[in-house]
């Protein structure tokens, strides 16, 4: 994992064949705290991670962690500790837990209950899962704002981005083929 700032997001942005998001404008005082990505210079990555740090809504210090993937890859999952690649049965069903907006698009996320103190949320926008995961779980809050996503690879401006500490959660990303 290299240090997180326009390098390491251009190097992404580069290989991405899935949405790189990242809130615009970001939570105040939140910054990002990595990228990465699942796939090869070859096939491309097809599922892309983005974690951003900041101060909770409820207190404390939280993590934002958005994926972007293929169906049937289970980045997402693994980092909320689900089984199986994908949310799984009974996904979708009612009105959704929480609202983002997706590329200037309305996007519904469900909830889904985790083994971890993770709040998972999950959806679809541009065709594929659309993974928000927050840590620890009462920050989870945040999403019940509105939140834009914005997909970094139809541009960004550099000074809007702040860059902090490599989260340690990605040092933990599992291996998906």
């Amino acid at each position: 994992m290299s240090r997180p700032g326009t390098e390491s997001l251009d190097h992404v942005l580069t290989i991405a064949k899935v949405p790189v998001w990242l809130p615009h404008p970001p939570p105040t005082g939140w910054v990002v705290s990595g990228f990465a990505l699942a796939g090869d210079d070859r096939a491309g990555g097809r599922a892309v991670v983005t974690c951003l740090t900041g101060p909770s809504p409820v207190g404390g210090a939280a993590e934002l962690m958005l994926v972007s993937e293929e169906p049937g890859l289970g980045l997402g999952a693994r980092h909320a500790g689900l089984a199986g690649p994908d949310p799984g049965g009974g996904f979708g069903e009612g009105a959704p837990d929480a609202k983002v907006g997706a590329a200037g698009h309305p996007t519904a996320l469900w909830s889904l209950p985790t083994q971890q103190d993770c709040a998972a949320f999950v959806g679809e926008a541009k065709g594929l899962w659309l993974w928000a995961l927050v840590w620890p779980a009462a920050a989870g809050v945040l999403l019940y704002d509105s939140l834009e996503l914005a997909d970094l690879r139809d541009g960004y401006i550099e000074a809007e981005l702040a860059f902090g500490s490599l989260s340690p959660r990605l040092g933990a990303v599992p291996a998906v083929t």
